[in-house]
């Protein structure tokens, strides 16, 4: 005997209520929402729901079954990508993801929507427009019309709004819909953006009864009027399956059978010498950017790998990447690290006047004291410190990009923290 599918009349919370002001389109939004996802019967653990921040991100707290995730402000869809795309991938590619998303959001997370639809990833985007910043005081926003008032346009809006679903489709979406909070038919239309194959975003232009009316002569019965004034249409503006979803195009590329029975490289450092490490030890190198002070780092945790000791590198270095300091942050330990940083470390080398510099900002050596040890070239000056300082010429005898390796190649003689030949493997 066949089992009946079992209906799911409502993904709300028991006895839900709005916690939306009186004639705010987030309500009706939500509520066409929860009777598309029934209609359509999908079973709750194949739902996520990836709220932004805004008015709408409240929705997390009103559906108690689907997954939800409350994202930053504008990543969302970003947030939502990565989740179908793992699905796609490495599960059965049945996740229905569905974005809610503000006017605000959606233009400061532009780029995302952008990249959704260039990939035509399965993902729905609800994108409410009420034509400005609800959550934060009624500020204008990139979709608030001509002459539109809010406290940051008091004279009127004079910058077009984005027509969105334009955007969308110029970015090879392939359903894009506007509809109002109160038509009759946004259920259906929700119902088959979620179905489709694909990226899907629907545009829902509605109130915001706070801001929006407090000072415009603003209805719902005018904002037809005021869309279709700017030059916008609504209704369904593109329903197409001219591509094939990003979960099935890459899987035909690269099919799963093929990744697990093709030979795999072994790339894993295996353990081949013992460590007498008992407690963990924090190390920071400090030197130039573009001197291989984060290569020498890593290859210093690679030795200690090769040692059976766990590691973290934590590296940092100023945008302009090619100038300035580069740091490294070590931590080595007999048992696993749950941490990145130092507050206190057990040893610091320094190989470049940019090193320096960037530890006396942080205020490094005035926490310090005599059992910590610091491995300095011999041509920089000292810092005031109750630390045990050990100098060489590192830079005159190695040259710079050659400095962090040799004084972490002393770090290692002198603390034994690990042995010499892990560090310095002998050639092949």
């Amino acid at each position: 005997m066949i089992e009946a599918k079992a209906v799911q009349s409502t993904y709300f919370t028991d006895h839900c209520s709005m916690p939306f002001c009186k004639g705010c389109g987030h309500t009706h939004v939500l509520r066409k929402l929860n009777d598309a996802l029934a209609k359509l019967n999908i079973p709750p653990s194949k739902v996520s729901l990836v709220t932004d921040i805004g008015c709408i991100g409240l929705a997390d707290a009103l559906f108690e079954t689907p997954h939800t995730v409350h994202t930053t402000h504008g990543r969302s869809t970003a947030f939502a990508t990565g989740i179908e795309l793992a699905d796609a991938v490495l599960s059965d590619s049945k996740l229905k993801t569905i974005v809610l998303i503000g006017d605000g959001g959606a233009m400061i997370g532009l780029l995302h929507l952008v990249n959704a639809a260039l990939l035509n990833v399965d993902v729905t985007v609800l994108l409410c427009n009420n034509f400005l910043f609800g959550m934060t005081g009624g500020q204008h926003s990139a979709f608030s019309p001509l002459d539109f008032l809010t406290p940051t346009t008091p004279e009127g809006n004079i910058i077009p709004p984005v027509d969105m679903c334009r955007v969308m489709i110029d970015a090879r979406a392939e359903f894009v819909a506007r509809k109002l909070a109160t038509d009759r038919d946004l259920t259906e239309v929700i119902q088959d953006a979620i179905q489709h194959p694909g990226f899907a975003l629907v545009e829902i232009v509605e109130l915001c009864t706070e801001h929006g009316t407090a000072k415009n002569e603003l209805t719902g019965n005018a904002l037809r009027n005021i869309i279709e004034q700017q030059g916008q249409e609504f209704g369904i503006l593109c329903n197409t399956q001219s591509r094939g979803e990003f979960g099935v195009v890459y899987s035909n590329k690269y099919p799963r059978e093929r990744a697990f029975t093709s030979p795999q490289k072994d790339d894993g450092i295996v353990p081949v010498y013992d460590s007498k490490l008992k407690q963990p030890v924090g190390i920071i190198i400090a030197g130039s950017a573009g001197e291989r002070v984060q290569s020498a780092a890593r290859k210093f945790c690679e030795a200690a790998i090769r040692c059976g000791i766990h590691c973290t590198q934590k590296n940092d270095n100023p945008v302009t990447q090619g100038s300035g300091f580069s740091l490294s942050e070590i931590i080595l330990s007999p048992k696993e690290i749950y941490y990145t940083g130092i507050e206190h470390p057990d040893a610091i080398i320094i190989v470049s006047d940019d090193g320096l510099l960037e530890l006396h900002e942080k205020g490094a050596f005035e926490r310090l004291t005599s059992t910590t040890t610091i491995i300095m070239d011999a041509g920089l000056p000292k810092p005031h410190t109750q630390a045990n300082i050990v100098e060489y010429n590192f830079r005159k005898e190695f040259g710079g990009s050659k400095a962090a390796l040799k004084a972490l190649e002393l770090y290692v003689k002198q603390s034994g923290v690990f042995p010499l030949d892990a560090f310095l493997p002998p050639a092949d």
